[in-house]
């Protein structure tokens, strides 16, 4: 006869097997983790950020002007950052005459985000133009891909100044300014998959996007194969929920990824 003890432990097996299953169903066909897909069902509107000022680097394409007009939906006062100045005024118009804003509810900053010396020029620059800023994405950054063994230095080096370095000197900046808030502030950083697991023919951007989890920062995984409009639109939604990190890919990849994650021996089965 088994002890108590034996069936209470049987019981929380059978539970913990049964979340795990569970959790990979609902993974095959979701484009995002299951808190993130609640936080979408459930959580806070886009329209909580009304009225607050949100930063958006990288946001003169893909996911950084999706997220940039999905927060204009939501009538966020945004600032949009990016080296084109002609494609930045085009987000402009288009987060205007889609979001319902008003041209001075949008700050077009032009920056190079590689350029650090500039970063608490720029950023005074925010505060001077709205008084505030509540939220800082940083999404600007770069892909690569090559063999390992023919990618120069130089590479890795660019890679890791714009997608680890460039990254973490402006968080700093805003996280000692949200510090010395009552109300606080959020900093959101769009990362990739390949932070997670590494990606074939991608090393350096592999080890940057690595490097930059490890530094702490709330990271949004997006994987390419998701359109830009539902990755900026999810990550409006993990903002508007203030969640510490979100993961979005489509299957197989989400699925995989945990697997990989979190069960790292997997592969061997």
């Amino acid at each position: 006869m088994q002890s108590p003890k034996m069936d209470l432990l049987a019981l929380i097996g059978l539970a913990m097997l049964c979340y795990f299953f569970a959790y990979v169903i609902f993974l095959s066909f979701l484009d995002c983790d299951l808190r993130l897909a609640w936080a979408e069902k459930f959580g806070k509107p886009i329209d909580s950020v009304r009225g607050k000022v949100i930063w958006v680097t990288g946001a003169s394409s893909g996911i950084g002007e999706a997220t940039a007009v999905a927060l204009a939906s939501g009538g966020a006062q945004l600032v949009i950052s990016a080296r084109r100045e002609s494609e930045l005024e085009r987000v402009k118009n288009r987060c205007i005459e889609e979001g319902k804003l008003k041209g001075e509810d949008i700050y077009v900053l032009p920056m190079d985000v590689t350029v650090m010396d500039k970063h608490q020029e720029y950023f005074d620059d925010v505060i001077r133009k709205f008084g505030k800023l509540d939220m800082l994405v940083s999404n600007a950054g770069r892909s690569q891909r090559a063999n390992w063994e023919e990618i120069e230095t130089a590479v890795d080096q660019e890679m890791f100044e714009l997608n680890v370095f460039s990254v973490m000197s402006l968080t700093r900046i805003a996280v000692k300014y949200f510090l010395t808030r009552k109300e606080g502030g959020h900093v959101a950083v769009t990362s990739s998959i390949a932070g997670v697991l590494g990606v074939p023919f991608s090393g350096s951007y592999n080890g940057a996007k690595h490097a930059l989890h490890k530094y702490g920062a709330d990271a949004s995984a997006s994987d390419r194969r998701l359109t830009a409009d539902r990755c900026g639109y999810l990550c409006a939604v993990a903002l508007a929920n203030g969640l510490r990190e979100a993961w979005m890919a489509l299957p197989p990849v989400l699925p995989l990824t945990y697997l990989g994650c979190y069960y790292p021996n997997a592969g061997w089965m």
